[in-house]
């Protein structure tokens, strides 16, 4: 029997939202929806620039008094001054909270367990935990045995789309439960929707497979003598890049004279993968 992954991740950090406009102060600002978010459930989504760009990503918790927001420790002090900003009159508390935030995952590991919630983007990534304790038989693991989970499910993340550089629908957004359409109003929401209504997505976050170590971030992945994209976040054998969906079907790739072949995750439909319609 296999045994599941406990793994802390000291990468990513929390802000606790209270008060009786938390709700409704979030709900115009990020990508999801959280007026319907009950404690105990997460939900993934971001936060973009007023031009569709991406600023962070992060995950909203759900709890009796308010909720977490969980997001990458290095950018959780701009959050809260960017949060703050937006505040206005609304009557809600914006603060830094040490609870710690882990990941269970890997074989073996169970869809749900008490104390942590499943990750809103995929099943295969597993639970996250807030100050959770293991199950008992967990091994422990690290930071980076997540990373190489993640990037062996083709989920692209933030390592990958930096700060205001990427559109989320490049990144996955859309096809990761990161992205309400239904919702109404959202910072960015007129060119994110946009993108969606066109009904071709040019570029795409997909993993791509070769031999040896990875690739220089910002490397040109080539289809014949034509740039198809470059490469982003990786380690040995596999790594993100950003590719042009109309010059990677079928074509021969190369980064730095090296073969390379891009892989289409399953939770991507082919449709999407190849340029076609966007559901």
């Amino acid at each position: 029997m296999s045994t599941p992954v406990y793994a802390p991740l000291p990468g990513r950090a929390l802000i606790a939202l209270a008060g009786p406009d938390w709700r409704s102060f979030l709900q115009g600002l990020i990508t999801q929806d959280v007026e319907t978010l009950a404690a105990g459930e997460a939900r993934f989504g971001g936060l973009l620039t007023p031009q569709g760009r991406l600023i962070y990503d992060l995950f909203v918790v759900g709890r009796p008094e308010g909720a977490w927001i969980d997001v990458a420790a290095e950018h959780r002090a701009a959050l809260i001054a960017r949060l703050t900003m937006y505040r206005l009159r609304a009557k809600v508390e914006i603060a830094a909270d040490a609870t710690p935030v882990a990941v269970l995952f890997g074989e073996g590991a169970p869809l749900a367990a008490p104390g942590w919630i499943g990750d809103p983007r995929l099943p295969a990534l597993g639970l996250r935990g807030y100050g959770a304790t293991p199950p008992a038989g967990a091994r422990t693991g690290t930071e980076a045995d997540y990373e190489a989970h993640r990037l062996a499910l083709g989920v692209p993340g933030p390592a990958d789309w930096g700060v205001e550089k990427t559109y989320p629908i490049e990144a996955g957004f859309d096809l990761l439960a990161g992205i309400d359409f239904k919702k109404g109003c959202f910072v960015g929401q007129e060119t994110t929707s946009r993108m969606k209504r066109r009904g071709q997505i040019k570029n795409r976050m997909l993993p791509i497979a070769f031999e040896g170590p990875p690739p220089a971030p910002g490397a040109e992945v080539l289809a014949g003598d034509l740039r198809a994209g470059q490469v982003l976040s990786g380690g040995p054998g596999r790594a993100m890049a950003l590719l042009r969906l109309d010059r990677i079907e079928g074509a021969g790739l190369t980064v730095e004279g090296r073969p390379v072949r891009a892989e289409r995750p399953a939770w991507l439909a082919d449709e999407d993968a190849v340029g076609g319609s966007s559901k």
